[in-house]
């Protein structure tokens, strides 16, 4: 309940045991809480490998580890965003593939978007899992529904 804009959801690296991302006494790696921050540093915790946006809900998130789609996917984590519900503005409602090189990101951009119309949710996508063929199922529990993503490369033209 910070607002539209704070705290933003986080993709946080594990690296050690016991290793602490600052919740509830820092958010997104940059922001003390005003109630459980006092006292507190956020330079004390690890800060966060991306921020995903704000109340974007990512519930779901698997490393794509298939061969179905291209490369630049392979070891991506792909992140289902369930979509906010107390936003002003709506935001999340897809499914986005993050490009990591350890801790630097190389590209975070929507796999599947349109699952929102005109601040009306038309689905709520909630996890994703990569198959064995490659191809990626994402559960929607709005639209009680689990689509496949499949990846084919387009004919080459003359």
């Amino acid at each position: 309940m910070l607002g539209d804009d704070i705290p933003s959801d986080e993709l946080d690296r594990v690296t050690r045991a016991g290793e602490h991302f600052g919740y509830p006494y820092c958010h997104q790696g940059d922001t003390l809480d005003a109630e459980f921050g006092q006292g507190k540093s956020c330079k004390d915790y690890t800060p966060p490998v991306l921020k995903l946006g704000a109340h974007v809900a990512a519930l779901g998130m698997r490393f794509y580890t298939g061969t179905m789609f291209p490369g630049e996917y392979r070891n991506a984590a792909i992140i289902a965003q369930h979509g906010s519900w107390n936003r002003s503005k709506k935001s999340g409602y897809r499914v986005m593939s993050a490009r990591l090189d350890g801790d630097r990101v190389l590209g975070y951009e929507p796999l599947i978007d349109g699952f929102q119309r005109d601040e009306q949710a038309t689905g709520r996508p909630a996890d994703v899992l990569v198959l064995p063929d490659g191809s990626v199922l994402v559960s929607d529990d709005l639209a009680g529904a689990v689509y496949r993503l499949t990846y084919a490369a387009a004919a080459a033209s003359h």
